[in-house]
């Protein structure tokens, strides 16, 4: 999308422009500031943010700061700028709108969160990988399992959750094995973010186009057979490189804590809410998702209302077994917390989000976008451009780029939308910093699954992400 820009070079532009008489040129309402001294400060501003971004592991600070500041010093350029010019509500009118946009997708997301993160303390995601450790299941097999699952389990939960969950289990199993670790992971990586493809709940980017409305709840799942090949296909082969040998366990048992599955029972039907809430009321779909988590406060309430009476059943049972499991289940004895789980929700993924959409907001106020829009969805045909979005977000977050997109609304087909939906979602797969999955679990698998490692099978990646685009084109042709 927008080039990094060299700094002298950008610096010299600004010299070079800063005085120029056509800087004042205005389009309808918004003024074209592309050629002016605040858009190329713009991004320049943006280019540097994004730049420490991708340093966050060698800078170790959170990725929300620079994009935070970024976004203020861009909007008050802009303010500035159209105040001089005696038109400030405008400018106010389109961070608003910029403003709403997040704060759709920010309570959506929260509540998401909020659901995992209870199902996390209930210790669910626990007994599923002491149930899959103690199995006895050969590496190759967990191998699949791991990568299956990942790919099943994020169209649900979010595809980062998922994949930290299965890394934990082949951490767990591969001991000293880092070949298998190493390859397992890349395995996880490219299944999660598969498989939050064709889901609105999977990614953030299917989010997007989903409360978007430019792709309805239903139509996802048509890319249910390109994300199961994107997947396979690299599985498929790197299988052949793990060993048959049996996995050790070693004999931990979890028990989920009281509630837990009811809790995942209010996880789907908040969905439900969210998706019929939209698809027959016309409502967003944040609607449903807040409602949702007004269940689950009732739920809390009930189980703390509920929770001494439980404890004493659990004391005075008479059976030893039963006790020790129940006593199990209640953890360390204290009662359903709602707003601890709300606390524990990624605030930097929620905060980088914000920064992210109103830089790039505003960049699109300022008329990069449609500059961008006219050079890709113009100049090019629309599939390739489409298919260089995806490569695009195996370098540059597909966040950014997924809202770039629809910020300039190109005049595409359904399947179109489609197409980009599942590239900038799989695409990220193609190097380990690609994705939110590859970045987290390079830090839970520190050294052994690597920047290095995952490149090495990039080409058998490539091939499953050309595989599913032509899949794609194939299955749902009649959407072109």
């Amino acid at each position: 999308m927008l080039q990094k820009s060299n700094p002298l070079a950008v610096f010299l532009t600004l010299l070079a422009i800063f005085f120029s008489p056509s800087l004042f040129a205005s389009t309808g309402e918004n003024i074209d500031l592309t050629s002016h001294f605040i858009g190329y400060a713009a991004v320049f501003c943006f280019t540097i943010a994004y730049v420490v971004v991708m340093l966050e592991d060698l800078l170790h600070m959170r990725k929300s700061k620079p994009v935070l500041v970024a976004a203020g010093i861009i909007w008050a350029m802009i303010g500035y700028y159209y105040m001089q010019h005696g038109m400030p509500h405008q400018a106010e009118a389109a961070f608003r709108h910029n403003l709403l946009e997040y704060a759709e997708l920010f309570f959506f997301l929260l509540v998401a969160m909020t659901y995992i993160n209870a199902m996390e303390e209930r210790q669910l995601f626990d007994a599923l990988r002491a149930w899959m450790v103690n199995k006895g299941f050969t590496l190759r097999l967990i191998f699949w399992l791991t990568g299956i699952l990942a790919f099943f389990i994020s169209p649900i939960a979010d595809n980062l959750t998922t994949a930290l969950l299965m890394c934990a289990i082949v951490m767990k199993v591969g001991g000293s094995n880092t070949k298998f670790i190493a390859l397992a992971c890349i395995n996880i990586v490219v299944a999660a973010n598969a498989g939050g493809a064709f889901s609105p709940f999977g990614d953030i980017t299917t989010l997007m186009v989903w409360q978007k409305g430019m792709v309805n709840f239903g139509e996802f799942f048509a890319l249910f057979l390109p994300s199961a090949v994107n997947f396979l296909v690299p599985a498929f082969i790197m299988s052949f490189f793990i060993s048959n040998e049996v996995a050790k366990g070693d004999g931990e048992v979890i028990v989920t804590k009281r509630g837990g599955l009811r809790i995942v029972g209010l996880f789907l039907v908040t969905i439900a809410l969210a998706v019929l809430g939209h698809s027959f009321l016309g409502m967003p779909p944040v609607l449903g998702m807040m409602s949702g988590l007004g269940l689950l406060q009732f739920f809390a309430f009930f189980l703390r209302r509920t929770h001494k009476s439980y404890y004493a059943n659990a004391i005075h049972s008479n059976k030893d077994e039963l006790e020790h499991e129940r006593l199990r289940g209640l953890g360390d004895g204290a009662p359903f917390d709602i707003f601890n789980k709300v606390a524990k929700a990624e605030w930097d993924t929620l905060l980088f989000f914000y920064g992210v959409v109103i830089c790039v907001g505003g960049l699109g106020f300022i008329g990069y976008l449609g500059l961008v829009s006219e050079a890709m969805y113009t100049n090019w045909d629309t599939t390739s451009a489409n298919v260089t979005i995806g490569v695009l977000s195996a370098v540059v977050d597909n966040i950014p780029v997924m809202f770039a997109v629809l910020s300039m609304e190109p005049d595409m087909s359904h399947g179109q939308w489609l197409l980009v939906t599942l590239t900038a979602g799989v695409g990220g797969s193609l190097l380990s910093i690609g994705s939110a999955a590859g970045v987290a679990l390079m830090g839970q698998a520190r050294g052994i699954y690597t920047f290095g490692a995952h490149l090495k099978w990039t080409p058998v990646i490539a091939l499953g992400y050309a595989a599913s685009i032509m899949v794609h084109l194939w299955v749902n042709k009649a959407m072109f």
